[in-house]
């Protein structure tokens, strides 16, 4: 019943972030146990993407390095990155703060935070639907981007050199001083365990 109730909410949820909206705001704790608060994040672009090492769609993305790749890019235009777990505890991917720093050292993971989302709170106020499921926050705290890290939906990483980026993509627009092209589309892989 407790999984019907927040599929439910998932599927109904009213709130669930849009592109043009405000991004709701949070406070989760990191991978050093430390409280890390969305509104600090203001004045800058923020990327939010949903973890779980477990789902073969982020195993893609990380054990071929593509993930990575994209994290030290987009960081190193003073970006901040936020990897989103938000499995439950005894689902699929779940993670305690020793556990995030571990898959950090493991992954090779350029995110400036692993933020911790046991409740599912935070994913279900995004209405995050997969891992991965990304969104790009502007400096005035709107949601700017949302949906698939990439063109093709699929869990082979033979697919990442045919696809579109939409994550480079949308800051080589906001590099250009243009709106974001493709502001939003279909997310892909596994459902967030909540």
């Amino acid at each position: 019943m407790k999984y019907l109730i927040v599929l439910l909410l998932i599927i109904f949820n009213a709130n669930a972030a849009l592109v043009g909206k405000k991004a709701p705001v949070f406070s989760l704790k990191n991978q050093d146990n430390k409280i890390i608060d969305l509104a600090d994040a203001k004045g800058k672009y923020v990327v939010l993407e949903w973890l779980n090492h477990g789902c073969p769609f982020v195993k893609k993305h990380y054990n071929s390095g593509n993930m990575q790749k994209i994290q030290k890019i987009v960081i190193s235009k003073n970006v901040l990155w936020y990897s989103i777990i938000s499995s439950a505890e005894g689902r699929q991917g779940h993670s305690t703060p020793a556990e995030a720093k571990s898959d950090i050292k493991r992954v090779g993971s350029y995110a400036t935070e692993v933020l911790l989302d046991s409740s599912g709170e935070v994913g279900q106020s995004y209405g995050a639907k997969t891992t991965p499921h990304m969104f790009i926050i502007d400096p005035k705290g709107e949601i700017v981007y949302e949906g698939a890290i990439d063109s093709i939906a699929s869990a082979d990483s033979d697919d990442i050199k045919d696809s579109t980026n939409y994550i480079l993509a949308a800051f080589e627009d906001i590099k250009k001083g243009q709106r974001i092209k493709k502001q939003k589309s279909r997310p892909y892989g596994c459902s967030v365990k909540y």
